[in-house]
């Protein structure tokens, strides 16, 4: 401001400045988060990862040792994948429990593009935050290592986005960007799908990311307490959350935290094993819209898939849903994936052989149906 002296001279006088600070975007505190995030970053690398720390873009190299990509493919073709977490994060906010949602960030694209049967190459994450909570981020960022490690992929980078008025304190959002290749030839659509193949179900940790907006208006906007009380800014647990079921053998929260399965290995596995032999048909990640929507993603327009229900012992936390919420089995067939995370089909002659090797990689296979003549559709008997 000004003001006058005994000459009539007016002198200025400075008023501190406004600083980014101020507004709410504390670099300093982000820009350490950064140094310690390319530290566990760099566990997830290969020789093809160039280390670029604090570039523009992550580099990778087609060529590392005069081959391209891990394997010496004639025809690569790039496959691309995003997705989210979703609702499921409302959970992890009640339980302030950050260390596996980044698992199924990752799990949410990589198990798309493995089935296309491409070899997942690196991933990329986005996380947008109200403000810079190192603790937080921290947690967020073991969980997306913890899922390319599992998917056998580099964490090439990502964008931290602190938004402050945008997102309530110590919440934020998630989206994760995938890149793999495949063979030309060998890129695996499901138009070879015929009547008489075999479906082989893939068992699920649980829910996974989807059909949380259903699961919480079950557990919490039916039942008598409120989805969530907030206190000094804190968000605080909703009683059901906190509830032991004997059912599930854990509480609810930690039932609806577990993070979603990667199959990534296991298709790598059996993709490996019959290179040459046409075993695989088909593939398909039931995600968003379970068995309903993802199977005839994958099917012939002359066929159907026939699902035996009984075939697999579904986790309870569906039951559970179902009886508390008194929902249709249809509808959950149509919102849940009931147990079976991903399906193969595959020609009968081979199905011995791909349970076997399913299960040397650590999965629980289960025949579940069969391919019928249809129109595209899924029909649970």
């Amino acid at each position: 401001m000004a003001v006058g002296n005994k000459r009539g001279i007016k002198k200025i006088i400075m008023t501190p400045k406004l600083t980014y600070k101020d507004a709410g975007v504390d670099t300093v505190s982000k820009d350490k988060f950064i140094d310690r995030t390319i530290k566990m970053m760099r566990r997830t690398y290969d020789p093809r990862v160039l280390d670029n720390p604090w570039g523009f873009a992550g580099l990778f190299a087609l060529n590392p040792k005069g081959q391209l990509f891990a394997k010496n493919y004639k025809k690569p073709v790039l496959v691309g994948c995003t997705d989210g977490v979703g609702t499921k994060l409302k959970i992890a906010f009640m339980m302030n429990k950050h260390d596996t949602v980044g698992i199924d960030l990752v799990a949410m694209s990589i198990n798309d593009l493995v089935v296309q049967g491409a070899e997942p190459l690196f991933f990329l994450d986005y996380i947008a935050i109200g403000k810079v909570n190192d603790e937080l981020l921290h947690h967020i960022i073991k969980g997306v290592v913890e899922g390319c490690l599992q998917a056998g992929c580099a964490l090439l980078g990502g964008e931290t986005a602190e938004m402050p008025g945008f997102y309530k304190e110590n919440e934020y959002d998630l989206a994760g960007f995938a890149v793999g290749v495949v063979e030309k030839n060998k890129i695996i659509t499901g138009q070879k799908i015929k009547q008489g193949n075999i479906i082989i179900g893939l068992a699920s940790s649980g829910l996974h990311s989807n059909g949380y907006s259903l699961a919480r208006k079950v557990f919490f906007e039916t039942a008598p307490d409120k989805i969530e009380v907030r206190k000094k800014n804190v968000v605080e647990q909703p009683p059901a959350l906190s509830r032991y079921y004997q059912e599930l053998g854990c509480t609810l929260g930690e039932e609806l935290l577990k993070p979603t399965r990667i199959y990534a290995r296991a298709i790598k596995n059996i993709l490996s094993h019959y290179r040459i032999k046409k075993a695989v048909k088909g593939i398909a990640n039931i995600t968003g819209g379970g068995m309903m929507e993802n199977i005839p993603r994958i099917l012939p327009a002359t066929v159907s898939a026939e699902i035996e229900e009984n075939t697999w012992p579904g986790p309870p936390i569906f039951p559970l849903i179902q009886q508390t919420g008194q929902i249709a089995k249809d509808e959950m067939f149509r919102v849940f994936n009931m147990g079976i995370g991903l399906i193969i089909v595959v020609h009968p002659f081979f199905v011995n052989a791909v349970m076997k090797q399913l299960k040397k990689s650590g999965e629980r296979p289960y025949v579940i149906g069969k391919i019928i003549k249809g129109q595209q559709e899924v029909i649970i008997k």
